[in-house]
């Protein structure tokens, strides 16, 4: 193993991870008064997550027709305000009941 290379890897990640946490409260020293930018910063999480996780949704098991069960399944559960824990059970029993049912198709 080189330590060298592992320890400038790790100083790089760190840096790149410190910068955007640091860099606004260095620019933005005064209250951001815009409605549209605040609003716009609250959501910025809620929609990188939704950006990274989606993808992953639908392609994590062998199957597309469970994916989208298990998607479908977490939705509506989640429009009505469900639970995490209900959620996540629910679409997992979902995907395996789709996953079961192909199974026994054949498919």
């Amino acid at each position: 193993m080189n330590y060298t290379r592992i320890l400038i890897a790790v100083l790089i990640m760190a840096v790149v991870t410190y910068l955007p946490r640091m860099l606004p409260l260095a620019i933005f020293k005064k209250k951001i008064k815009s409605r549209f930018i605040r609003s716009f910063l609250a959501y910025v999480p809620y929609a990188v997550l939704a950006a990274m996780t989606f993808p992953e949704i639908l392609y994590s098991t062998s199957n597309m027709l469970s994916a989208a069960a298990g998607l479908l399944v977490a939705l509506i559960l989640s429009y009505f305000g469900r639970g995490l824990l209900t959620v996540a059970l629910s679409s997992t029993a979902a995907v395996f009941v789709v996953e079961q049912i192909l199974t026994y198709m054949g498919k």
